[in-house]
C-alpha cells in the first residue's frame, strides 16, 4: 500500500491550493458580444468623433471663399486661418469648432455661417484604439463608429505566429480606473467564433501576450 508522508500531502495540498489561488488571480473580466444596438451608457451609440492633431479641416465660410480652406491640425491641438490665429480644435467636434470659428470671424464678417468637415482622420490620442505585442502590425488607431474586436484585428492584420490570442487583455478606463477584459482572439479569427467578438471603445489598450510552447 502507498502512503504518503505527512510532509508530502501537505505539501500536495499546498501546491493544488496555490495552483486554484492563482488561477483565480490570473482570471480577467469577460466583456459580453459585440451588440447591434448598444444599451449600455458607455457605449458606440454615444460616440461623436473628435478631432485631434494632424487631422486635416475643412472650413468653408459660406459667401467668403477666399478664407475658406483646408487646413492641418498641429502637434498642439490647433490651426490657423486666413483671418484667426491658434483656433483650438484638438477634442472638439467639427460642430464646436465651426461655432468657435464663426464667433472669432464675427469680428470681421457679419454674421458667417461656417461649415467644417474631417477629411483625414487621426483623432486624439485619448481617443485612439491601441493595440500592442504579438499582432502583425501593432499600432494605434482612430476610433470610428461601431468598432468592434474584428474590425481591429483586420486592420493590424491578424495574429503573429507566436501570439496567445486567447489570453489577449483588454484595457479600458471605466470611473477613472482601468479595468482589465480577457478576450478571445484566436477562437474569433482563426476559428469564426462570432460570440468571441466584443465592441472596442475610444482609448482601448488591446494587450496580446506572445504564447509559452
Amino acid at each position: 500500500m502507498n502512503l504518503l508522508h505527512p510532509f508530502q500531502k501537505y505539501s500536495a495540498l499546498t501546491i493544488c491550493l496555490l495552483a486554484v489561488a492563482i488561477s483565480g488571480c490570473a482570471q480577467k473580466n469577460i466583456l459580453p458580444q459585440a451588440t447591434v444596438k448598444p444599451s449600455i451608457t458607455t457605449s458606440p451609440a454615444d460616440y461623436r468623433y473628435l478631432v485631434g492633431p494632424y487631422d486635416t479641416l475643412s472650413v468653408f465660410v459660406w459667401g467668403n471663399a477666399e478664407i475658406s480652406g483646408t487646413f492641418e491640425v498641429r502637434p498642439d491641438g490647433m490651426i490657423s486661418t486666413s483671418l484667426v490665429e491658434d483656433i483650438q480644435v484638438s477634442g472638439k467636434t467639427p460642430t464646436q469648432i465651426a461655432r468657435d470659428i464663426e464667433k472669432a470671424l464675427s469680428v470681421y464678417i457679419r454674421e458667417p455661417i461656417v461649415t467644417v468637415s474631417v477629411t483625414e482622420f487621426n483623432g486624439p490620442f485619448s481617443e485612439q484604439v491601441r493595440v500592442i505585442g504579438e499582432a502583425a502590425d501593432p499600432r494605434a488607431l482612430p476610433y470610428t463608429e461601431n468598432l468592434t474586436l474584428l474590425d481591429v484585428m483586420i486592420q493590424v492584420n491578424g495574429l503573429t505566429d507566436f501570439a496567445a490570442g486567447n489570453s489577449a487583455v483588454l484595457s479600458r478606463i471605466e470611473s477613472g480606473q482601468y479595468k482589465e477584459y480577457q478576450l478571445r482572439i484566436e477562437d474569433l479569427v482563426q476559428e469564426g467564433d462570432v460570440t468571441a467578438n466584443v465592441d472596442v471603445l475610444p482609448g482601448d489598450i488591446i494587450t496580446i501576450p506572445e504564447a509559452w510552447f
